[in-house]
């Protein structure tokens, strides 16, 4: 298992889940299984910003507990920016590039 730590890190996961690797398997597919990026592009895009919000909130809540740091920490930069009212175009295009390459990452663990 050969796994980028900038984008996961595979130890701090297997901590908080008392070192199951089987469970942090099955958690990371469910993971992947899961629509996490249209449906807040569609929120960005007709300007629901209050949902928009929950949905990164909660990207990156679940990124964090699953160790996917680069993820949370892209997610917590687009958070930032919508709290804020800041542009985040750019941010959001460097979150959909993260997911995808965290993605590719998780594909090496499962």
């Amino acid at each position: 298992m050969d796994v980028n730590s900038e984008y996961i890190d595979v130890p701090d996961a297997l901590k908080r889940i008392g070192g199951s690797m089987d469970l942090y398997k099955r958690l990371l597919n469910q993971f992947t299984g899961g629509d996490h990026i249209d449906p807040l592009e569609e929120a960005l895009s007709v300007g629901a910003l209050d949902e928009a919000s929950r949905l990164i909130h909660t990207l990156k809540g679940v990124a964090a507990n699953l160790s996917l740091i680069k993820l949370s920490s892209v997610s917590k930069e687009l958070e930032d920016k919508l709290k804020n009212g800041l542009d985040h175009g750019d941010a959001f295009k460097e979150l959909k590039h993260t997911y995808d390459e965290t993605s590719q990452q998780i594909e090496k663990i499962s």
